[in-house]
């Protein structure tokens, strides 16, 4: 059982999806693990760590992927086009890819695999079950991600979180609003009390208002009795009405002229993220406000946020950093790899150190875009070309 790991080669990410811990997990149960050489760097792995826990490492990618029975990877592979590298190109038919495939925003993706024979699994549909809890890539991702974006918007703040009381006076603490109480919304709540601020969230499941006060944090809400179904089975929020969505506008827009800082992480599965902070709201902020925009690579919930950008919205500083996880590379890193090895362990035979995979088991399934050369899972068979 040979697995690879490929150096990260999309824009703006700087993770890597082994870690040495995870290598001598891998090698304990009789896999040869092959690292593709710099592949940690970013992550502040060196090649030499990866050496020492039994890993090999390869000096390109085709000596990488060459006889490769699984590749793990943190980004959906590069296909012929998208870089330098035509990273798909180089698997082998039969091989496994476990990675975050985005199969809604690159369905193209998916015919890929299908034409390449790959048996393609998906780890951001990993269901949230409490037997899945430590395959949850999403969870532990969103989880750095919102206590850096705290981070990225204390530091361009330029001034102090905290209440301060000095001799020269009180500096007042810093007020800050988190749309969407969901991993991401709710580590950042807790990362901005803990540096001082004086907190408010909002999200439209009725069960995050618990989840936000536990916080310390004030839960902002609609009183609607749509909030009573805006969550889905697997605690995800449902697309609202129209009159839902304006009379949230209107408590954002009154909440948020009053704030210093807003946290923006609502994001909606399969669809483009609400806009839930409109061009008007930014005008009525003060000057020196800060907006980081969680979601500006899935839309926005910012209308003038931009992908990759800063925008200075009339002295209001709109944060779009793309990835924010790799802003935090070396511990999500380290989180990406337990989730994966959580997620392969179960499936590999000790009696002949092979993966083989359950196709019954419920995480599987849920996870599973293609095998033997067709796509197979339920919400993207009219992708296929087959």
């Amino acid at each position: 059982m040979k697995i690879a790991i490929l150096k990260e080669r999309r824009a703006h990410e700087r993770r890597v999806a082994i870690t040495p811990e995870v290598v001598k997990k891998f090698v304990s149960k009789g896999a040869e693990v092959v690292v593709e050489a710099t592949a940690g760097i970013a992550s502040r792995i060196p090649d030499e760590a990866f050496e020492q826990a039994g890993a090999i490492i390869a000096a390109d990618i085709e000596t990488t992927l060459r006889g490769a029975d699984i590749l793990l990877k943190v980004q959906r592979p590069l296909l012929a086009g998208e870089g330098d590298v035509d990273e798909l190109a180089h698997l082998q038919p039969g091989c496994t890819l476990v990675s975050q495939l985005s199969p809604y925003n690159a369905p193209e993706s998916l015919r890929g695999y299908e034409r390449a024979g790959v048996t393609a699994l998906a780890m951001e549909f990993v269901p949230r079950i409490t037997r899945a809890q430590t395959m949850d890539v999403l969870s532990s991702q969103a989880n750095l991600a919102g206590y850096r974006a705290v981070l990225e918007a204390a530091f361009e703040y330029e001034r102090a979180m905290p209440m301060m009381m000095t001799a020269a006076g009180t500096i007042a603490p810093a007020k800050v609003m988190v749309l969407g109480a969901g991993v991401a919304g709710l580590q950042a709540i807790a990362t901005a009390r803990r540096l001082g601020a004086v907190v408010c969230g909002t999200d439209v499941r009725p069960a995050a208002k618990e989840q936000v006060e536990s916080l310390g944090a004030k839960f902002v809400m609609v009183d609607s009795a749509e909030m009573a179904s805006a969550e889905t089975a697997g605690g995800y929020a449902k697309e609202m009405s129209d009159e839902f969505k304006q009379r949230q506008a209107e408590l954002v827009a009154a909440t948020l002229a009053k704030q210093d800082i807003a946290i923006c992480t609502a994001l909606i599965p399969g669809k483009p993220a609400p806009t839930l902070i409109t061009a008007a709201m930014v005008a009525q902020m003060r000057p020196g406000s800060i907006i980081v925009d969680m979601a500006v690579e899935q839309g926005g919930n910012c209308e003038l946020s931009r992908s990759g950008e800063v925008v200075d919205a009339d002295g209001v500083s709109i944060i779009g950093y793309q990835n924010m996880p790799a802003r935090i590379a070396a511990d999500a890193s380290a989180l990406y790899a337990r989730n994966l090895y959580a997620f392969l362990e179960p499936h590999i035979q000790a009696e002949d150190r092979a993966l083989k995979f359950n196709w019954d088991d419920e995480i599987i399934a849920a996870t599973l875009m293609t095998r033997d050369g067709q796509i197979v899972h339920p919400q993207f068979l009219d992708t296929g070309e087959n």
